[in-house]
Formats: structure tokens, sequence, C-alpha cells
């Protein structure tokens, strides 16, 4: 049997700006995995099993008197969109297809099902795509792996920027920015898979980032599960008529950015803090301006805590719900602060930052 696994991820910094060109990002990997096994069947007959998605909801949306179910939260949706794109791949390098059994095992999620909100559509994506290249015994790279995973994974998602993908495939601490993506659909139309693959991919940067010493990650979880997909949904409903409001949040998010990557350049963790309260500060005011929730009253809660204890605090992602982090250094009680957390209906997550190895 094989296995392989893929980390979760959390944004620290440029979500939503992260949806356009030019505009980066910064995530880190964590401790947390997405396993998924591959054997050969002992019969003609193929199962794809996993235990913690057995019971997942289905939501669906009313278009006029239509119903329309959104697969984009169903974990399978992603598995088979891997085994696809991935299989086709391999077809264009003449290899013959097998059954086979497919095992999914996710420490993604809480012990009662809930999600933290650490990508796990991203994450059971690359899984499944390492596994079944194994399988296969194609060589990969990580630039293989992730290009595979971006294409399955907006196949069915239809937005995002791909940024948990490349959390989940390279680890660590990123910088980030997305691909052009109506280049990547005229690609996709006209060459072969392998081909496109096999190109550099208009404004796709990935850059490892090396934290500086003495600076701590903490994650906080508000208990409350978000959508990313549907917030997704309504701030690109709303970006022609927000017009100038929104183009200056793209400068503002990439302007803060740009100078959080360059305190990990110089070791400077109270430039990173900076930027991560400026961060906040913005995603606060596209919220208004969106008229959406990010910044909910328990995350709120969760950051005024952390800054108590001289901490950095923002949202994690799309917001709504999910989790919080935090910047600190070595004089933060984080002891003090997590129980204060406790009391308030915060949970830390005791995560740790996750470097992955370079693939074969």
């Amino acid at each position: 049997m094989i296995t392989e696994q893929a980390p979760g991820k959390l944004y620290i910094a440029g979500e939503y700006a992260v949806l356009e060109q030019d505009c980066p990002a910064i995530l880190v990997a964590v401790n947390q995995f997405i396993r998924v096994s591959i054997t050969k069947t002992k019969s003609s007959t193929g199962l794809i099993h996993s235990k913690q998605y057995s019971q997942d909801s289905i939501h669906w949306v009313r278009h006029g008197a239509e119903m329309v179910i959104d697969n984009r939260d169903n974990p399978f949706e992603y598995i088979l969109a891997a085994i696809s794109f991935t299989e086709r791949f391999c077809l264009e390098k003449h290899i013959e297809m097998q059954v086979y059994d497919l095992y999914i095992n996710s420490d993604l999620d809480s012990a009662d099902g809930k999600k933290y909100g650490l990508g796990s559509s991203a994450a059971v994506t690359v899984a499944t795509v390492k596994a079944i290249l194994r399988f296969y015994n194609v060589p990969f790279s990580n630039e293989l792996v992730y290009k595979l995973s971006a294409i399955s994974h907006y196949s069915v998602q239809g937005n995002g920027s791909a940024g948990d993908i490349a959390a989940s495939v390279y680890g660590g601490w990123l910088a980030y920015q997305t691909f052009d993506k109506s280049w990547l659909k005229q690609e996709l139309a006209h060459k072969s898979l392998s081909e496109v693959v096999d190109e550099a991919w208009p404004g796709l940067k990935i850059q490892l980032l090396t934290p500086p010493t003495g600076m701590n990650l903490m994650i906080g979880w508000s208990q409350k599960p978000a959508s990313t997909s549907r917030l997704v949904d309504e701030t690109n409903a709303n970006k022609e008529a927000l017009n100038g409001k929104y183009r200056e949040f793209i400068r503002l998010s990439r302007k803060c950015v740009l100078k959080m990557i360059v305190g990990f350049e110089r070791n400077d963790i109270d430039l990173i803090k900076k930027q991560i309260r400026e961060n906040r500060k913005l995603l606060q005011h596209f919220a208004v301006i969106n008229q959406i929730a990010i910044e909910i009253p328990r995350l709120s809660k969760l950051i005024n805590i952390a800054e108590s204890f001289g901490g950095a605090a923002k949202t994690s992602g799309a917001g709504n719900g999910d989790c919080g982090i935090v910047i600190t250094d070595e004089q933060t009680n984080i002891a003090a602060l997590e129980e204060e957390w406790r009391q308030n209906g915060i949970m830390p997550l005791d995560f740790h930052v996750h470097s992955v190895k370079l693939a074969r």
C-alpha cells in the first residue's frame, strides 16, 4: 500500500486580495494532515473510502425554481477531480490504467467533525495527486504536484487563488501570488495537459520564507466553521460595483504584504507584527464595503485578548469563523494568553509549522 500526505494551511496575510494578479499573500503549512492510501484492488471494482467524509452535508441554492447542488464543500468532488486530471496526465504518458482502492484519513477537522478551516479540500487534492502519481510510478516534482492539484481544485471550486494548494505542496512559510486563470483556461482548451503543466504559468510566484528568530505563531479556533467559497462568491459579485474602493484595497493589501515579506528577509518581528495589524484594518474595511462578516465577535475577542498580551493578531483566511492567528515574540506570556482564550470560548490549537521535504 502506498500512502501520501499533505498538510493543512493557514493564511497569515493578504486574504481576498490574493485572488487578483500580482497581489501576494503569506501562508503557512501546519502539522495536521490528510493522508491518502492507495492499493491495487483485489476485484474488478475500486473503492474510495473516508471515515470522516461519509456523513458530509450537501449545500444547495435556488436559481429561480431550480434547486442547484453546491458541491464545492464536498471533499469527494475534489478527490474525483484529482483522480481525473492525474490519470489524464498519466494516459498522455502512455501508462496503462488500473483499478485501485483509495482510503482517506484526515486530521483537519475537530473530534466532533467540525472544520478548523485548514484547507481540507486543497490538502485532499494534493495528497490524492501524489498518491496516484506514485501508484503509477511517475516521477514528480513539487511543481508538477502543484499544477495538477491547482487545475483539479479549480475545476471544482471555480474561484480561489490556489494559495492553499501551494502551502500543502511546498510547506513551511511562503509568499504566494496566483496565476492568470484566463490564460490557464485557454491553454487547457487548446493543449494537452502535459504541455500545460510543462509551461511557465503567467503571474505564478511561490517563495519560501524563513521566519525571524524568536517569532512564534499562535492559532486560536473560534469553534464556528465558515465557507470560503460562498464568501469569495459574494465579494467577486461586488467587484464592479465597488470599482475604485476595490482597487484601493488591492493596492494597499499588496503594499502591506510586500512590507511583511521584507520583515521576513530582515529578521524583523516588529515589522511583521506592524503589518499584521495593518492587514487586519484593511480586512475590516473590506468587510464594511462588501457588507460581509469577516471578523465576527468571537474572532474580535480572540484578537483583542492576543493584543492585550503584546501579540499581533488578525483573522485567517476568509473569516466569518474558523481561526485567528497571532504573531508573538519571546516576551509574550503564551500560557496566560491561552488561558484567557479558553475562558472566552476560544480554543487554542497546538499546531506547528510543517516543512515539506522536496518531492522526488
